[in-house]
């Protein structure tokens, strides 16, 4: 008797790297953490970014108050003992950031990881430099606290508007600016031709600078015109600035209002797996790679 026929199985099995790919879900501790510090949605969320951003500024307001002689010299211990401090918040946050993600070196090598890493480094490398002769160079490397006012814009939606609404308008914004170019390559050749270096325009280069200056109302004052012709060709650039002016902001601004219009409300939604942020409510997976999204959270 022949073997009994078996028809194909009809059960879809999962690919072996499948896992591997995605890897495993966040649960547990991860998750709640990850939630808190990667998503604003939740009541949690909302207090950790306010609370962090309070300390970007504060830290900032530091760095300028230490940059500040008279300050820094009479409250030098007390400024050390805050920049310690902030240094050890921001250094435990970044370790929690790199704990409750999937993909901890992915992190790491993005814009805001490495962002995060330049707010603490510097005050670190301090240590490994003593000696009153790198001084000046501790106080350069110093300096690239500054960056962490680059993390606000992770916490604040209309970034992403304002973002979206110059890449969607940039065609104009080029087309805008060569035309100003150009109205200012006119300009300064024909104030060249009218004043002559014996009035300070000494190249077409000159007066080109001088026509910008003018044209932004600007107006530095280190090349004026000295003749009446010149005198009015000015007076016409100055009023051509006030007009031109509007242009661009009127641009950008139609733009923003478009996309509030078609786009819907922004979350903070962000994927395990890559990091993209700004999904909808309602979405199930990743806009950028697909994966399976979790739950959303919206906190009061």
């Amino acid at each position: 008797m022949g073997a009994l026929y078996r028809p194909p199985s009809t059960v879809s099995t999962p690919h072996p790297n499948t896992e591997q790919t995605l890897g495993k879900p966040l649960s547990g501790w991860r998750l709640r953490l990850y939630t808190i510090i990667f998503e604003a949605d939740t009541r949690a969320g909302q207090l950790f970014d306010r609370w962090l951003i309070a300390l970007i500024l504060a830290s900032v307001a530091v760095v300028v108050l230490d940059s500040v002689p008279a300050i820094g010299t009479r409250h030098a211990t007390a400024l050390g003992a805050l920049e310690w401090g902030f240094t050890l918040l921001f250094t435990a946050e970044y370790i929690a950031r790199l704990l409750c993600v999937r993909h901890p070196l992915r992190y790491a090598r993005s814009f805001f990881g490495v962002v995060d890493l330049l707010s603490v480094l510097p005050t670190y490398l301090a240590l490994f430099l003593p000696g009153t002769h790198v001084l000046v160079d501790v106080r350069v490397l110093r300096l690239l606290r500054i960056f962490r006012v680059f993390k606000l814009t992770a916490y604040v939606a209309e970034y992403q508007t304002l973002g979206g609404a110059l890449v969607a308008s940039r065609r104009k914004i080029l087309v805008f600016l060569s035309v100003v170019m150009m109205i200012v390559l006119i300009l300064g050749t024909l104030m060249y031709l009218v004043e002559g270096p014996e009035n300070g325009f000494t190249s077409i280069p000159t007066a080109i600078y001088w026509a910008i200056t003018t044209m932004t109302t600007v107006g530095f004052g280190d090349i004026t015109p000295k003749t009446d012709p010149g005198r009015f060709i000015a007076s016409l650039v100055m009023l051509l600035g006030w007009g031109t002016l509007a242009v661009p902001t009127g641009i950008v601004t139609s733009e923003m209002t478009a996309q509030r219009q078609t786009r819907s409300p922004p979350t903070t939604r962000t994927c395990h797996e890559c990091l993209t942020e700004g999904h909808t409510p309602e979405a199930l997976h990743c806009l950028h790679c697909g994966a399976r999204l979790p739950p959303y959270q919206r906190g009061g």
